[in-house]
């Protein structure tokens, strides 16, 4: 599902992520919390308590200025079960703030870009102050002119970091900070030797392309970059190729990498790790690395995914959030629930905040672009000048069924944490 929020990875065609116009931002304090946490060293045990806003204290009498924000989700059509969750992690997020004065408007995009479109103007007419969503990056696209055109903030659920700029902020989960973090970590670790085995498509070829750039800047050498066609019914002739194992002199011949880069999920990520163990590369001396698309517990107990390393945000943190919205709802909530649970929090403690200062709920860009960030379910996040999500996260890795956090996520966007 991490997949769904950029439409089938329908980025603009062979967009490149610019590090130049992404500097990183000096954080004057730690994120103002839009949850209450443990200490980090007590982050495995954390347990999930009352959301509250960073300092004041807010009176929610009737005399409180109402605050309205809509949520644009599919609540019909193919993907209304993703929808609904959301929706409940929403109201889940309102039930823990407890603030009575602000109204959640739910509006259904039906999961198409006219839906979009239409639920947007919707939002705009019951005089919505800032809008969540919507998931899919059509759909951000088709409403993204609509909130604009009203001068109210927009904070998408999408991928697609393309649609980001002016009134519209990208909370998905990109893979740049994902690669980078990786990066760091897998330089750290003298892994040197990295091939890439990369899908024949926009996800592919952008995360290739942001790969080699940062490659270049820790001294690690791309042995080999090979796209493959996911839907081939010939997987096999790809990864023989990109095993060597034709020119290679047997099994006591050294791989020709240290590690490779495989940036798919799924069934995907099941048949080309097979292969690449049947041709000579298992996980033992060949380790996998990869993008969040591996946050999937479904993957972890793969044997030739076993050791696995990808950067996501720590389960940790989330994991009271799941048993809370299991209890509440009798089902487990997909891994995108936690991101309308953060952005609606987040909305509530920046309304919270402004009223107390200004009488007007704090939905500007000045606001939305705090240097410190913010602590959400997902860890520290905050916005860039561009409007896509800069996130810190830990490196995770697959070890006997289980995801298990190996480095753990920072806890401010201070530079002495890094």
């Amino acid at each position: 599902m991490l997949t769904a929020c950029s439409s089938g990875n329908t980025y603009q065609k062979d967009a490149q992520w610019d590090y130049s116009e992404n500097a990183v931002q000096t954080a004057e304090e730690v994120p103002k919390p839009i949850k209450d946490t443990k200490p980090p060293a007590a982050l495995e045990t954390v347990e999930q308590e009352r959301i509250a806003a960073p300092s004041e204290s807010i009176n929610t009498a009737s005399n409180t200025p109402i605050v309205k924000v809509a949520l644009l989700a599919p609540l019909s059509g193919k993907h209304a079960k993703l929808g609904q969750a959301m929706l409940n992690a929403a109201q889940l997020a309102l039930f823990d703030i407890g603030y009575s004065n602000f109204q959640l408007i739910p509006k259904d995009t039906s999961g198409t870009p006219g839906g979009a479109r239409e639920a947007a103007r919707q939002a705009i007419d019951e005089d919505a102050q800032m809008i969540l969503g919507p998931l899919f990056a059509e759909s951000v696209r088709a409403a993204k002119p609509i909130a604009s055109n009203a001068r109210i903030n927009m904070l998408a659920f999408s991928t697609d970091w393309t649609l980001a700029g002016n009134n519209t902020f990208i909370m998905g989960f990109l893979p740049f900070d994902q690669l980078e973090r990786l990066t760091k970590y897998v330089a750290a670790n003298n892994y040197s030797r990295i091939g890439i085995l990369a899908p024949n498509d926009n996800y592919g070829r952008v995360v290739t392309n942001a790969f080699n750039n940062l490659a270049s800047r820790y001294r690690l050498q791309t042995v080999k970059a090979q796209n493959f066609n996911p839907r081939s019914r010939d997987l096999a002739s790809d990864i023989r190729r990109f095993s060597q194992v034709d020119t290679r002199r047997g099994q006591e011949t050294p791989p020709p990498y240290d590690a490779v880069l495989m940036p798919v999920g799924g069934q995907t990520a099941i048949t080309v790790t097979n292969l690449m163990t049947q041709f000579g590369l298992p996980p033992n001396r060949v380790k996998r690395l990869s993008t969040g698309l591996m946050d999937d517990t479904g993957l972890a107990g793969e044997p030739g995914l076993n050791g696995t390393w990808f950067a996501a945000p720590s389960p940790n943190l989330r994991r009271n959030f799941e048993k809370k919205y299991f209890t509440t709802y009798g089902r487990k909530a997909p891994r995108l629930a936690t991101l309308a649970y953060d952005a609606t929090a987040l909305s509530a403690v920046l309304a919270q905040k402004g009223i107390a200062k200004t009488g007007r709920p704090a939905f500007d860009k000045a606001s939305l672009l705090s240097t410190s960030g913010f602590f959400g379910i997902d860890g520290i996040f905050r916005f860039r000048p561009d409007g896509t999500a800069e996130r810190g996260l830990a490196i995770l890795e697959f070890s006997r069924g289980r995801i298990n956090v190996i480095d753990e996520a920072p806890t401010t966007f201070q530079r002495t944490q890094f």
